[in-house]
């Protein structure tokens, strides 16, 4: 099993998560993370460090973002791998409670 970064992640993209993470598992996208599914060791560390709640465990993923355990993977496989907390972007909280931001994800 794995963890997941759902659309609260995104245009809000806090790091804290990235700090606790024993196997440097998350990679860093223009306005979002994600988790590498090949390399979390399903540890559980992430989860509560997200201030945006965006992290689930893979059995607890809600059914209207099931496609970003897709979107993990392939974006993994593209972005660079952050393992240090970074500022979050200035407009962070502005975002933080929006719904629906998928179509705002970045590539």
């Amino acid at each position: 099993m794995t963890f997941v970064i759902g659309q609260n992640c995104i245009k809000c993209k806090l790091t804290d998560c990235v700090e606790v993470c024993p196997v440097d598992c998350f990679y860093e996208g223009p306005n979002m993370l994600v988790i590498h599914p090949d390399e979390c060791i399903d540890c559980a560390l992430c989860e509560p460090e997200c201030p945006v709640n965006a992290i689930f465990s893979e059995d607890e993923l809600p059914n209207d973002q099931q496609n970003f355990l897709d979107l993990n993977q392939e974006l993994a496989e593209l972005w660079p791998n952050i393992t240090e907390q970074k500022d979050p972007p200035e407009d962070h909280e502005d975002w933080a409670e929006r719904t629906d931001k998928l179509q705002l994800l970045e590539r």
